[in-house]
């Protein structure tokens, strides 16, 4: 018996869920599972990963019966925190090639950039309006000792003839960004933005459409572990002959996933709309941007005029438990909004109206995983996302339906569908040893970021940082971007 830690809604409701609940009057009466019931598929988790997972199921074979089942509402969780970023894998080539392979590798890294323009169009197709704007990312240094941080990308592309980034002056960077600050970057034209939450909520939508049974408000208790699976609820049960757990930094308190991932929190805050101050800064044409830390910033624009900011890399969870610091915490929420004034100074006066924070589930390569739980073939995950899921959990719902499907297909053969690859140390080292790590990380960003570099022993520890964090000791700011999606 598979025993699952309590899914506690959030309380502070992020900016995007807002703007979803106002589109969406009725949207906090979603059906709970009552009585016992059947399925051929039962998917436990209403996020990215979950609802892609199940459209796609439906999208191979249209007569499987298909169950969701969500703790809280489709998209209130990690789906509706996260920045909206949707971006590519080839930031991250030459470690894929590393672990997978050139040809998986590259494989991989299209499909990664085919899945940013499948979304699009799948919106577009289903009139889901999730303010989609396909509008590049900036890859941006902060401070002259980060810049060319990204060179070691943009040379594995290079040699393999993949032309995705431009290099960009100093000046044009700035002018860009709106904000002096950045001193240096590059440009990636295939990444977009949107607004998640109404993507999570439309995702729902068309997934009822197809037939796919989806119940809220049903958090899940536990899991038996017979061989047709029993899914049970608070006030149902479902007997399901495939059970898919999509459930994000929440399976880290599995015992058998426990080591495979820590769960970390991005925090973000959002200005008022003031478009024609937004305009005034020069930062009119919609990228999604980054810095070079480790514990990235990432920053984007809104529909209205907004920046919406956010930061990774904050508290961690010890054991793999999701406590409520995960929802918001006003110190953080704090040095994000400084941040964001550090950047921007022009728009010191624009009030903070949002603040919200969200949950990673960090793997130690920053890539995702997929497996059978225990090595039991009728129960199935995806996990390690990173922070950098909206855009990888379209990829993630072919991998997932065609191993529930038992299919042999270049998806449930992918490495990627083998379980991790590598583990933190087991806890209390993972939690302790995290916490000095974080420390001597934002103690050496904070110096870099006076154009110092740090001591020794800070510059050693920080060293330790997840793999998947770092590529020849240069960051590799693509984790937590897209903050916390499930």
């Amino acid at each position: 018996m598979i025993r699952f830690q309590p899914v506690r809604p959030g309380a502070n409701r992020s900016l995007w869920w807002e703007e979803a609940l106002d589109s969406e009057p009725d949207a906090e009466r979603g059906q709970p599972l009552a009585g016992s019931q059947r399925a051929e598929v039962c998917i436990i988790g209403g996020g990215y990963t979950g609802l892609w997972t199940a459209l796609r199921i439906k999208e191979l074979d249209r007569t499987v019966d298909v169950a969701v089942l969500e703790a809280d509402l489709c998209g209130s969780g990690a789906s509706g925190r996260n920045g909206g970023f949707t971006l590519s894998w080839w930031p991250k080539l030459e470690r894929l090639i590393a672990r997978y392979g050139e040809e998986e590798a590259l494989r991989l890294g299209h499909a990664a950039e085919q899945s940013i323009s499948a979304i699009g169009a799948f919106c577009e197709r289903h009139g889901i309006d999730a303010h989609y704007r396909q509008a590049g990312w900036l890859w941006t240094a902060t401070t002259p000792l980060h810049a060319g941080n990204w060179e070691h990308a943009i040379r594995a592309c290079e040699r393999r003839g993949i032309d995705v980034f431009q290099r960009l002056t100093p000046a044009a960077v700035a002018a860009r960004t709106g904000s002096s600050a950045h001193v240096a970057g590059v440009w990636e034209r295939g990444p977009a933005t949107v607004q998640p939450a109404l993507l999570a909520r439309g995702l729902r939508r068309v997934a009822l459409e197809q037939g796919i049974r989806v119940f809220e408000h049903s958090p899940v208790l536990r899991l038996d572990e017979s061989p047709r699976p029993v899914v049970r609820s608070l006030h149902g049960s479902i007997a399901a002959e495939k059970v898919i757990l999509a459930i994000n930094a929440w399976a880290a308190s599995l015992p058998e996933l426990r080591r495979t991932m820590i769960p970390v929190s991005s925090d973000m805050v959002a200005t008022a709309p003031r478009p024609e101050r937004l305009a005034s800064t020069g930062w009119t044409g919609g990228e999604c941007i980054t810095d070079s830390r480790l514990m990235v910033a990432y920053y984007r624009t809104t529909r209205d005029g907004r920046i919406a900011f956010g930061r990774g890399s904050g508290a961690l969870g010890g054991r793999g438990r999701v406590s409520r610091t995960f929802d918001h915490d006003p110190d953080r929420a704090a040095s994000v909004a400084a941040d964001l004034r550090r950047l921007y100074p022009m728009l010191a006066d624009v009030p903070i109206t949002h603040t919200w924070s969200g949950v990673v589930d960090r793997s130690e390569t920053g890539t995702p995983f997929f497996g059978r739980l225990g090595g039991n073939p009728s129960i199935l995950y995806g996990v390690g996302f990173s922070g950098n899921g909206v855009g990888p959990t379209h990829m993630a719902g072919s991998i997932l339906a065609s191993s529930a499907l038992d299919r042999r297909d270049e998806w449930s053969e992918t490495p990627l569908n083998r379980g991790p690859e590598s583990l933190f140390p087991p806890d209390p080292v993972r939690y302790y040893g995290g916490l000095l790590v974080r420390a001597a990380v934002k103690r050496k960003e904070e110096t870099e970021e006076r154009g110092q570099h740090a001591g020794p022993f800070t510059r050693a520890v920080a060293t330790l940082a997840p793999s998947g964090m770092r590529k020849g000791g240069k960051p590799l700011p693509t984790e937590t971007a897209g903050t916390t999606a499930d």
